[in-house]
């Protein structure tokens, strides 16, 4: 009969079905509790607007603006109806290399963040897996990353991998991975501890499918939460080694005009729209993503309990 919906048995469906139904079930209770966090929505709506920015930014802003030999306005002209942000010391639109300086800041904050949450998670999950020799090991190299200052490392190297945009994304995703390995491998040794581990090492699963089919989707909530943070922190490692003058030169980022308008004397000129518009864009995207973080830090672990 037509109009009705049939209800579906849950004993005719496939125990991956019967998977896969619990995590959509699950990642929707997640939407609904984010939804309802203010903050959350409120960095998530401000994470956007920069995407969006990124985004667009080839269709609001020619790329022959970041040209020197093609600027158009004066030297260090304030802000106006034609340049809303002022003109640096070489008469470019300061809007446009903010508008595409997002796009490098960002490419560079979200790479370098997939390089270290890949090393983090497998490094965190080994390490709290295995016992004996392998993940001693794993442990004490762990520790020696975190012990050693990032900054230093990171100066060093980029200085000796060269001034590029993958090497940047590399260095920074190479260096910034220790935190995250040891929050996943204290959730790794929680998750060991549960029934359905020790039904699958009975049951005869190996290291690799006890890893990947029970750790891993146990510990990916973890996973997320901690993404959001590290972006921010990415962003932030990229401005700051931009501003060192360790970036690529090709490449327009935030930390590159801040480098450009102090090496250029805009304070001493009085130019502040060339050095506030970039670096508040660098607090607002870093407060963004920590606002995402922490709500779905809240949601998953809402006692403070967790690992």
């Amino acid at each position: 009969m037509t109009g009705q919906t049939t209800a579906v048995d849950p004993r005719t469906l496939s125990p991956r079905a019967i998977v896969w139904a619990r995590r959509r079930r699950a990642w929707g209770r997640l939407a609904g509790q984010f939804r309802r966090n203010r903050a959350g929505m409120a960095g998530l709506v401000l994470m956007g607007l920069f995407v969006l920015l990124a985004l667009l930014t080839p269709l609001l802003f020619s790329s022959s603006e970041l040209d020197v030999t093609q600027a158009t306005g004066g030297v260090y002209d304030p802000p106006s109806a034609q340049y809303w942000l002022g003109t640096d010391d070489s008469g470019r639109n300061v809007l446009a290399l903010v508008a595409w300086g997002s796009r490098i800041s960002l490419l560079v904050g979200l790479c370098a963040t997939v390089i270290s949450m890949v090393i983090g998670t497998a490094v965190g999950i080994m390490a709290g897996h295995y016992r004996g020799v392998f993940g001693g090991l794993l442990d004490r190299f762990t520790d020696w990353f975190l012990v050693i200052p990032f900054l230093p490392l990171a100066i060093v190297l980029a200085t000796v991998l060269g001034r590029s945009l993958l090497n940047i994304i590399i260095v920074i995703g190479v260096t910034s991975w220790p935190g995250t390995a040891r929050l996943i491998r204290a959730q790794t040794l929680s998750v060991e501890g549960r029934p359905y581990l020790e039904r699958a090492r009975a049951l005869g699963a190996g290291n690799t499918h006890q890893m990947t089919r029970h750790v891993l989707p146990n510990v990916m909530p973890l996973v997320l939460a901690n993404t959001t943070l590290a972006v921010s922190i990415s962003i932030l490692s990229e401005t700051t080694l931009s501003f060192l003058g360790l970036g690529d030169p090709t490449a327009v980022s935030w930390g590159s005009i801040l480098d450009d308008a102090f090496s250029a004397g805009a304070i001493s000129q009085g130019a502040w729209w060339y050095l506030a518009p970039p670096g508040i864009c660098v607090v607002l995207v870093v407060l963004a993503f920590n606002l995402v973080g922490r709500a779905l830090e809240d949601i998953l672990d809402p006692h403070g309990q967790g690992a």
